[in-house]
């Protein structure tokens, strides 16, 4: 396919990457990926929705091309000042905002205290664990969350990054991680999602760091809540049925939000925008245009 072009702003000191489709008279798009990910995992949707906005898709911090955080600085709020940043930079308000897992939940927090800024949301599976998980972890007190966070962390720290002997081993993983994937779909995200190491092997960009965002410190379960209440734009949630993801209607997350409706996709997993491209671009389109 014809592709975007790629560029750098800057934020916190961090030389971050995003890739532009074009377009620029067009209303704005910002297209935000999950954990682990990277931008170029929008290009199939981009591709269908460039003639009609401008599409603009970062790389968080830490993941895809964009530089690591120093400290392993991955919080909710850097996350979300790295997405205001780019927004603001890049003269994009008011936005609409599509965004997967991660990059929902940091869209969704945006959103909350920018509201002003954000036209329409489009968030798949970006509401965090079920709220059975949440409570759980909501019941531990701070001395053992943070003792949990300090051996996370030194975990972490003596982890080196994956090395796969071939672009082929490496896709055969992506493959393994999303088995609705088409061979062409896994081997576009892994070209774009590695990098090969000086000795011929090849890795992930993203930083292993980035795997635990911040469990101290970070945003709680009712803050969450309460920005989600905030937001005063139309927001369509995307779920897909085979995700570990909960559903918000059934256990009630959807109250949380002023202008909120649930589609739920059948046959997919985590990745609704890989596993039913064609219908969930018919839900999202209508969505659009409304």
């Amino acid at each position: 396919m014809d592709g975007p072009t790629s560029h750098f702003y800057f934020s916190q000191r961090l030389r971050l990457h995003y890739v532009d489709w074009g377009n620029p008279g067009a209303p704005p798009l910002l297209m935000v990926h999950g954990g682990r990910d990277h931008c170029r995992n929008w290009d199939w949707v981009a591709d269908r929705l460039r003639d009609r906005f401008h599409i603009i898709a970062p790389d968080l911090r830490g993941h895809g091309d964009s530089a690591w955080a120093i400290g392993g600085g991955y919080n909710p709020a850097s996350y979300i000042y790295d997405i205001a940043q780019l927004i603001h930079q890049k003269g994009m308000a008011p936005v609409t905002i599509m965004a997967h897992s991660l990059g929902a939940a940091v869209t969704l927090g945006y959103s909350g205290a920018f509201s002003r800024n954000v036209k329409k949301v489009i968030a798949i599976e970006g509401l965090g664990p079920p709220p059975d998980l949440a409570a759980q972890h909501a019941a531990l007190t701070i001395e053992q969350r943070l003792r949990s966070w300090v051996r996370e962390r030194r975990e972490s720290s003596g982890r080196s990054p994956r090395k796969y002997p071939s672009i082929e081993a490496a896709c055969a993983r992506m493959a393994e991680e999303n088995p609705h994937l088409s061979p062409a779909q896994a081997l576009h995200l892994t070209i774009y999602g590695a990098h090969q190491n000086e000795d011929g092997t090849w890795s992930w960009k993203f930083d292993n760091y980035a795997r635990f965002g911040d469990g101290v410190g970070g945003l709680t379960t009712d803050e969450q809540h309460h920005l989600w209440s905030q937001i005063t734009c139309p927001v369509l949630l995307v779920r897909g049925e085979e995700s570990w993801a909960s559903d918000p209607v059934v256990d009630g997350r959807i109250q949380h939000f002023q202008n909120a409706r649930l589609v739920n996709f059948a046959g997919a997993g985590h990745w609704v925008h890989h596993d039913k491209l064609d219908q969930f671009l018919a839900e999202t389109d209508a969505f659009l245009t409304e």
